[in-house]
Formats: structure tokens, C-alpha cells, sequence
């Protein structure tokens, strides 16, 4: 089973990839964790990410794409993979096309002010890299790790500015791929403004009309 998600930021989309990449046992390929790997390891790729990411923007088409195609020729995607947050753009869709092509894609969908909600109230520890939510999950004393009791901080791409800056391009560069898989047939929407529990729910309903579950 070869599955791509799309979907805006705070979508919780790494969320519901946990849960198919098990339900299938099929590998989650994420290009965030991949790319924050790179940031963290101060590689020449993360480098060149990292300028980007804090200004909100997506990261350079080049980049994402040799990475992503050095890990789809792994042998552990021989029998399908889960591929979390790519494609973003078109130009990376039409380098997929080239090389897998997904048995489905689901459609994540959130508000834009839900979204902002969402990653605005968000901490972050900078030691052991715990995540807060000021609303959802806060920590016992605020500002302080419940882990560590380092200072948590506000991620520069969480702040509410680079929030609606990334909306921006997320309608401008990856709202066409909304188009491009419905053409093809494969694209799945998936409600996903309320609890994790109910979008798990609707991404089972949806991929049970594949009846492959």
C-alpha cells in the first residue's frame, strides 16, 4: 500500500501517520523529521532548510526531492510506504510521479484559524524536545518542562506571523495538488478540525472504501 497525506500545518497529520504507518506496517516516511534531523545534525541539507523553515516557507523543491528519492530506494519501501508531508508542491508531485506513484492520498482539512490555534499555543522544550500546548497539554508550571525544567520556547516557524505566513504558501503551492490527485481519482479528503480520535475515524472511513482494509 503506497499512501501520501497533504495537508496544511498542525493538521495532525504526523498523528494519523503513526497510526496508518502501523496499520499497515508499512514504513512513515516523514520529510519534517527527515529535514529536522539534517537542522540538528547542522548538515550542509539542514543548513540550507533551516533559513526557510523559520521564515515560514517551504523548503527548497531541490533538496526535498534527491533526499525523498534516496529513501523511497530503500528496501524497506519495496512493499509500500506512508509518506508523511510529501508531496508539497507540484514539481515534487510530477518527481513522484517518475518514480512511485500512491495507491491513495488523503486530504487532511483544517480552518486556517483552528490551524493558528493550534501551533501558536505550542512549547517546546529545547533540551530534551517535549512538546507542550498552552490549552491542549500545558505543562505543570508554565514556561517550565515538566521533563527537564528547562525554559520552554516558542519554535520561530510556531509564532502566529510565520503561522499565516505558511498558510499563504501552503494555498498558493500545495492547494493545487488537491486538484491534481482528484483528476487522477486517488484523492481522499479527510475531515480534521476535531479530536484525534474523530479524524482517525474519518481516515478509516476513507480508506475503507478501498477496501483494503
Amino acid at each position: 500500500m503506497k499512501i501520501a497525506l497533504i495537508s496544511p500545518p498542525a493538521s495532525g497529520k504526523g498523528t494519523q501517520a503513526k497510526w496508518i504507518s502501523r496499520k499497515f506496517d508499512i514504513p512513515r516516511i516523514s520529510t519534517g523529521a527527515m529535514l529536522r534531523k539534517h537542522v540538528a545534525d547542522r548538515t550542509e541539507v539542514g543548513m540550507l532548510a533551516q533559513e526557510d523553515m523559520n521564515q515560514g516557507k517551504l523548503v527548497s523543491d531541490d533538496i526535498v526531492i534527491k533526499m525523498m528519492e534516496a529513501r523511497l530506494r530503500k528496501e524497506d519501501c519495496k512493499n509500500g510506504f506512508l509518506l508523511d508531508g510529501y508531496p508539497r508542491t507540484m514539481r515534487q508531485a510530477r518527481a513522484l510521479e517518475s518514480t512511485e506513484v500512491p495507491d491513495v492520498v488523503l486530504y487532511l482539512e483544517v480552518g486556517d484559524e483552528e490551524i493558528v490555534r493550534r501551533m501558536s499555543g505550542r512549547r517546546v522544550c529545547p533540551n530534551c524536545e517535549a512538546v507542550y500546548h498552552i490549552i491542549n497539554d500545558p505543562p505543570e508550571s508554565e514556561d517550565v518542562c515538566d521533563k527537564c525544567g528547562s525554559k520552554l520556547i516558542i519554535r520561530e516557524d510556531d509564532k502566529e506571523e510565520t503561522v499565516r505566513k505558511r498558510l499563504e504558501v501552503f494555498k498558493e503551492e500545495t492547494s493545487p495538488l488537491v486538484s491534481f490527485y482528484t483528476e487522477k481519482g486517488i484523492l481522499r479528503r479527510v475531515e480534521a478540525s476535531g479530536s484525534i480520535e474523530e479524524t482517525r475515524n474519518n481516515a478509516e472511513r476513507a480508506l475503507e472504501q478501498l477496501g483494503n482494509l
